[in-house]
């Protein structure tokens, strides 16, 4: 907007007295909405090019409008035209610099056209956006996954369940076991863009226009995959907004989760992977001190998301059809949880690819832990060893091996024929990590075998 030019609010024709500064400073929304200029200006193009197939408005004037709105599209990219809070939003400030350029033609833009089907346009080709760009993080993510799950196949960490060791994996299990959550998260995405591919213009204000517009016309012109079917609806609903952001949740408390295995894995306590000095930091006082940061940062975003969707659920919860201004608010969650989640992702998995896991430190403990105990039960169950008693001689077993300070497989023989008669020479074969995980033998499970086909079904499948 031009210096000292006089701010023009688009509806403001019906009233008397000037709106309040300080009202307007609280209702406008132009810090915020500013993030849609592209799809706004895509969307105003559309409609005026159907308005001028439909005989609404003169060719030449849709020509001038066009070519205005192609220019003030290069005029925020750049910087020269920066948006003013006394704009009220991103839609008048365009409006009104159109208005500059061509003069009152520029109010043709709007026939046939409300705020409310302008905003919902918007908002729904901005979300079309986002998510094409989460779903691509997702998949570079799930491709780092699958490269890790490949070279680590065969790689012994612990298995946990309570934060307790629990049984010996494959690290590559491990890591499909995120790329399956990730795997939905992309899923998710993919159902969602479904119902957000579908175009609100011609709703109007939320009943209808008088003017013949031709609503499938516009759709096709911005590329929706379908056309409304209620107006009142077309307007009202934020449906999508809320599963969007429903779904940046659930891949944010995926992130976390990850994030805190990894937090947890390279304390000095575990040991067990290391993260590059590129992504870690230091303290300002403690000199050795090697912080996981950036782990710890997608740890913290996840509240935030978690608090968009709050937001938008709770601006959502009483309002009564159709439009109402409260609406409004339901940009700062959306672009908040959008930006937060794909840069989340983007971080994490720069982070991830230059993670390593501590393969000798591993093996060494994994082949010495209490966490082989359930092979010991399992082996009695083999010899036909009911399974509760098995369970009852292994816990005997597990008692001894902590009172004694002695591993499992350094018990002697005749330790364990103390136990049951039914051990023999063959217990030590079954105490080694790599035979408690190649002898698993039902689906999914975490044998180097199943693994290996994991990798191949999940790379088949990979979208």
């Amino acid at each position: 907007m031009k210096k000292g030019a006089e701010k023009e609010l688009l509806w403001q024709s019906r009233f008397a007295e000037p709106f309040d500064r300080e009202a307007l400073l609280f209702s406008s929304s132009v810090d915020v909405d500013k993030a849609l200029y592209q799809e706004d200006i895509r969307g105003s193009i559309a409609h005026v090019m159907m308005l001028s197939e439909e005989a609404i408005i003169p060719v030449e004037e849709a020509r001038l409008i066009i070519e205005g709105l192609e220019e003030i599209e290069q005029e925020i990219s750049s910087g020269a035209l920066v948006p003013d809070w006394e704009d009220e939003d991103i839609h008048t400030v365009i409006e009104n610099r159109l208005k500059e350029k061509i003069g009152p033609i520029a109010g043709k833009m709007h026939s046939g056209r409300s705020r409310n089907d302008q905003v919902a346009a918007d908002t729904r080709l901005y979300m079309k956006r986002a998510i094409g760009e989460l779903g691509n993080a997702l998949k570079g993510l799930k491709k780092l996954l699958l490269e890790k799950a490949e070279t680590y196949r065969h790689t012994i960490i612990f298995g946990y369940t309570h934060l307790q060791r629990a049984q010996p994996i494959s690290a590559g299990h491990y890591y499909l076991a995120y790329f399956n959550m990730f795997q939905r998260d992309g899923e998710r995405l993919h159902d969602l863009y479904k119902r957000v591919d579908i175009s609100p213009l011609g709703a109007a204000a939320f009943a209808g226009s008088t003017l013949p517009l031709n609503a499938k016309r516009s759709m096709e012109l911005l590329d929706f995959g379908g056309l409304f079917r209620n107006s009142i609806d077309a307007v009202s609903d934020r449906d999508t907004i809320i599963e969007f952001i429903s779904a940046c949740s659930i891949i944010m408390m995926h992130l976390s989760r990850f994030c805190e295995d990894m937090i947890l894995w390279s304390t000095s306590e575990f040991n067990y992977l290391e993260i590059s000095d590129a992504f870690s930091t230091g303290s300002s006082i403690m000199p050795q001190k090697k912080n996981a940061d950036i782990a710890e940062l997608v740890r913290g975003k996840t509240g935030r998301v978690y608090g968009d969707l709050m937001n938008i659920l709770t601006v959502m919860k009483s309002l009564p059809l159709s439009y109402n201004r409260d609406m409004q608010e339901d940009k700062p969650p959306l672009f908040d949880a959008s930006e937060s989640t794909i840069s989340s992702v983007r971080i994490f998995t720069k982070m991830l690819k230059h993670t390593k896991l501590n393969e000798e430190r591993l093996a060494k403990l994994t082949g010495e832990d209490l966490s082989l105990a359930t092979e010991i039960a399992e082996y009695l169950v083999r010899k036909d060893l009911p399974f509760r008693e098995a369970h009852r001689v292994t816990g005997k077993i597990v008692t001894y091996a902590l009172e004694s300070g002695t591993a499992l497989s350094k018990i002697p023989l005749e330790t364990y024929r103390e136990f049951s008669e039914l051990f023999d020479q063959d217990i030590y074969d079954a105490l080694k990590p790599e035979t408690s995980i190649n002898t698993k033998q039902s689906h999914g499970s975490t044998s180097f075998a199943s693994v290996d086909e994991q990798i191949k079904a999940a790379r088949s499948g990979l979208r």
